[in-house]
């Protein structure tokens, strides 16, 4: 099954669930896709995740199936298609919203098309700023930043697991 997570104004299309870190033959998982939507409230599954993050002060985030794993200065909210992480105060570190067919299909035309060609079983739009053990990540609506790598409104597609290194995206 295909997955694609839109980050910024990119779209990377791949065979997993998982985005890691790290470099070649030392990955690590820090965003898990458990489960998704399967359509309206109360009709089954929900968007359930697994995360292994830092704030931008580096309190550690750290969720198993939508749950905190320790008591930590952040709330989860979530619904049938997306969970928030957000700090004491309101402001977001991570939000991630599995998106339905029709605001799927309203993207930039190269995003559409690569959705087309690969049909994945789920679009996951991720934004907030946070790291991921030295990458600092920042996903805001035009652009995605690791460290001082900039990706925008681009399509790639891969055969792995998204990965993030110090020297950019690999798929």
């Amino acid at each position: 099954m295909k997955y694609a997570f839109l980050i910024g104004s990119s779209a990377f299309v791949v065979r997993g669930k998982t985005i890691s870190h790290g470099e070649e033959g030392n990955w690590k998982s820090f965003l898990r896709i458990n489960t998704v939507s399967q359509g309206a409230a109360g009709s089954g599954e929900s968007l359930n995740i697994d995360l292994d993050i830092k704030d931008t002060d580096g309190t550690p985030v750290t969720i198993i199936s939508n749950k905190p794993v320790t008591g930590a200065p952040y709330t989860i909210k979530t619904t049938q298609d997306s969970v928030d992480v957000l700090r004491l105060d309101g402001t977001t570190i991570i939000h991630i919203n599995q998106l339905d067919n029709d605001s799927a299909m309203a993207l930039e035309h190269n995003i559409v098309a690569e959705l087309e060609v690969n049909m994945p079983v789920a679009v996951i739009r991720i934004s907030g700023e946070f790291y991921v053990d030295s990458l600092h990540i920042r996903a805001e609506s035009e652009k995605l930043l690791i460290n001082d790598n900039g990706y925008a409104t681009s399509a790639l597609a891969g055969d792995n697991d998204l990965k993030f290194t110090a020297d950019g995206v690999v798929l």
